[in-house]
């Protein structure tokens, strides 16, 4: 019986990374999906994607430290409605990190962490 050594060949594929930033966007449009889709990508090509699993583990906390920002934002609202700004300030972040995130990756750099509450490392 032969035993035949298959080593797992990871492939960079920046353009792939990219457009799993860009799908954290889709919370505008469907609500939840800015967090499944990316969360499918990254656990269905961590291993195959050099690169996959950082920036899908930091996918991940950025989209579960909005949600804690959220959670916080609600009770504030009666504190002279400084949860209103931190709606704002959580609607702001949620555009813009995903967009400079998807063009890092697109250059071959490490994702931005702005924000971003470690829960998995």
């Amino acid at each position: 019986m032969e035993i035949i050594n298959q080593q797992k060949v990871r492939r960079t594929d920046n353009s792939l990374l990219a457009v799993t930033h860009l799908t954290q966007l889709l919370h505008y449009c469907t609500g939840i999906g800015g967090f499944i889709v990316p969360l499918i990508l990254w656990l269905t090509s961590k291993d195959t994607v050099e690169g996959m699993n950082e920036h899908g583990k930091s996918i991940i906390n950025f989209q579960l430290s909005l949600l804690v920002y959220i959670l916080i934002s609600i009770p504030a609202i009666l504190f002279f409605g400084l949860g209103l700004l931190g709606f704002v300030f959580v609607g702001v972040i949620g555009f813009i990190m995903p967009i400079v995130n998807a063009v890092k990756a697109s250059n071959g750099e490490a994702p931005s962490t702005f924000m971003t509450i470690p829960f998995i490392s």
